[in-house]
């Protein structure tokens, strides 16, 4: 890592303290849990696109209430092997339009990285939203950086004991609430309330619970960084998604170097516009520092733009000495437009392709699918009266969240053709695979060909324009 981040300092900077630089580099290190990053807070703009993006997370907590038509609206049915998603109700038959939609998130991942780097990490990331809400509970109960940085190392004492025991509660209680909330998307919401009330709750409802209780509490407020710098696969693999054109938080080296204290009065020419406040590491949440070049502890959410932007302000410069820029932006080489990038038009196919599957699975799930298997030993039967007879299977499938009486019929293509076991209507459960088996006569004096078409048809026999269509085949003799 430390070799990539000297080869970005060659390439990137132009400045008579380059060995400062190459030493400054080598100096980087990854914290690897043995301090307690106490992030500062700063407004700005990355700080607000940062809560709104966490404030996704409101539908997480809020959405397994909804309800549609007396029955909860968006629902994992896993023992009924069901997802309700409002009038959609998706069986495992279905299972290729989920393998669709992880596509089209796995390729849109890939795109939006190549282009602005991580930014789920920055902004959508749960261990993220979940980290910032607990340190932002952490600050207000025990104060600003340096004052919880004290606390830490204090002997233990009542207020100490207070302050450690508020937060900790309220950590909890998140956690618990984050439990019961993911556990609530694969149950009624309202009734795993009642039952967790009167501890009639099923097994493993509880564990979980326990578990996401255990792994909120543990990972966003004591694990933190260490998360997304050893733990998360994503992470680790985004050097990848990067080329020379990917919009990252960038410290200008041109621009900084050589940096130095501003002093009232003090001639700054020669200098850079670094002021070396060192406030873009204070407010960065995994400790690094973005002066060092590119790093696996940046999650690009451009906190430390912010915390430049306002120190430039304060000193009267021109915001952008840390700015979102490609490495080709900051050494002067023009930047093709996004549209024009190759890996950007190829991800971009695929993920359309993936969009229409989607749109095109979404649009024709039906509400009855039926498979029609021929016997094939024998394929028909000549009984005694001359007629030809052959068997089908049939496997019907009420893909709705509703008992339907279902009714056979057939295209009278053939002449003479009678079925047997298609006189009644077929109750077929919600969501239920039903098999039925019909045989279908025809005159062997009709039989023109030793295969001839034949056309089912399956429908609701409340709602005829619920209907689904097989095409077979009927087998008879050669003539």
């Amino acid at each position: 890592m430390t070799g990539g981040i000297v080869n970005n300092l060659v390439n990137s900077a132009q400045s008579e303290n380059i060995d400062d630089l190459y030493e400054e580099a080598s100096h980087w290190h990854v914290n690897t849990g043995d301090e307690t990053i106490h992030a500062k807070r700063l407004a700005g703009r990355f700080r607000t696109y940062k809560w709104l993006g966490h404030a996704l997370y409101l539908l997480f907590f809020l959405g397994p209430y909804l309800r549609w038509e007396d029955s909860q609206a968006i629902l994992y049915d896993i023992p009924g092997r069901k997802f309700h998603f409002f009038d959609l109700t998706i069986l495992p038959q279905d299972v290729w339009i989920l393998s669709l939609i992880l596509m089209f998130f796995a390729i849109l991942m890939v795109v939006v990285t190549a282009i602005v780097g991580r930014l789920w990490c920055g902004y959508f990331c749960f261990q993220t939203a979940w980290t910032d809400v607990f340190t932002w509970i952490e600050g207000k109960i025990e104060g600003d950086p340096a004052k919880r940085r004290k606390l830490d190392d204090a002997a233990w004492s009542s207020e100490k004991i207070r302050k450690r025991g508020i937060k900790h509660t309220l950590w909890l209680l998140i956690s618990v609430l984050t439990g019961i909330s993911f556990t609530a998307w694969f149950t009624d919401a309202y009734q795993l309330w009642s039952d967790l009330f009167t501890l009639d709750a099923a097994f493993m409802s509880w564990v979980t619970i326990g578990t996401f209780t255990a792994g909120t509490y543990v990972l966003a407020g004591f694990m933190r960084e260490q998360v997304c710098l050893w733990l998360c696969p994503y992470a680790r693999i985004q050097g990848v998604f990067y080329d020379r054109d990917t919009e990252l938080p960038t410290y200008d080296f041109n621009r900084g170097e050589p940096r130095g204290k501003l002093r009232k009065g003090e001639n700054t020419e020669g200098k850079g516009d670094c002021v070396a406040c060192n406030q873009c590491v204070a407010v960065c949440p995994t400790g690094i520092d973005i002066r060092a070049g590119q790093q696996e502890g940046c999650i690009t959410c451009g906190l430390c733009i912010d915390a430049c932007d306002m120190v430039m302000d304060k000193v009267g410069k021109s915001r952008g000495l840390v700015r979102y820029a490609s490495l080709d932006e900051i050494q002067g080489i023009d930047v093709p437009p996004v549209y024009k990038r190759p890996r950007i038009i190829a991800s971009s196919a695929l993920i359309m392709i993936a969009v229409f599957g989607i749109i095109y699975g979404l649009t024709h799930l039906g509400s009855l699918e039926l498979k029609v298997l021929h016997e094939r030993q024998p394929l028909f039967v000549q009984q005694s009266d001359g007629t030809i007879q052959n068997k089908y299977y049939f496997k019907m499938l009420n893909k709705t969240d509703k008992e339907m009486q279902v009714k056979i019929t057939v295209d009278e293509s053939i002449n003479g053709l009678t079925m047997i076991g298609a006189d009644k209507t077929i109750a077929v459960g919600s969501g239920d695979l039903r098999s039925h088996t019909i045989f279908v006569k025809v005159p062997n004096g009709f039989i023109s060909a030793p295969r001839l078409p034949v056309i089912f048809h399956l429908s609701d026999a409340s709602d005829p324009d619920t209907m689904v269509t097989y095409e077979s085949m009927f087998f008879g003799p050669k003539h």
